[in-house]
């Protein structure tokens, strides 16, 4: 079974960056899309980014474009997720999941959940 675990979160301060990475133990990382979602307190999951198998393909939500770039190493099994120019909004858990199923905003289309990593951006 595939099981995937996100790191590289902390506090920063509004402008800052962090990168986060997912790091997946089986062989499905490099045989599927990747995306990334987040939770903020008293809020639903939302879509961050998607990345395609092959790292070719991207897709941002509209308040983290032009900010965040979502990259992959399938030699590593490690998806990764730059984020810059952070933003106080921009604080919540961080999942990484696999994409199963066609629908790249709904979080129901993945599986494989990691557990997450807190993002705090300080204003």
């Amino acid at each position: 079974q595939e099981r995937l675990v996100e790191s590289g979160g902390g506090l920063v301060q509004a402008g800052g960056s962090l990168r986060l990475s997912c790091a997946a133990s089986g062989r499905t990382c490099g045989s599927y899309a990747m995306g990334w979602f987040r939770q903020a307190p008293g809020k639903e999951r939302e879509f961050v980014a998607r990345i395609s198998w092959s790292g070719a393909d991207t897709l941002y939500s509209d308040p983290v474009k032009g900010r965040f770039t979502v990259s992959r190493d399938n030699t590593k099994n490690t998806v990764y997720l730059q984020m810059n120019s952070l933003k106080p909004e921009d604080t919540a858990i961080y999942y990484c999941a696999v994409h199963v199923r066609l629908g790249a905003y709904q979080s129901t289309n993945y599986d494989y959940w990691g557990q997450g990593t807190q993002v705090t951006v300080s204003s």
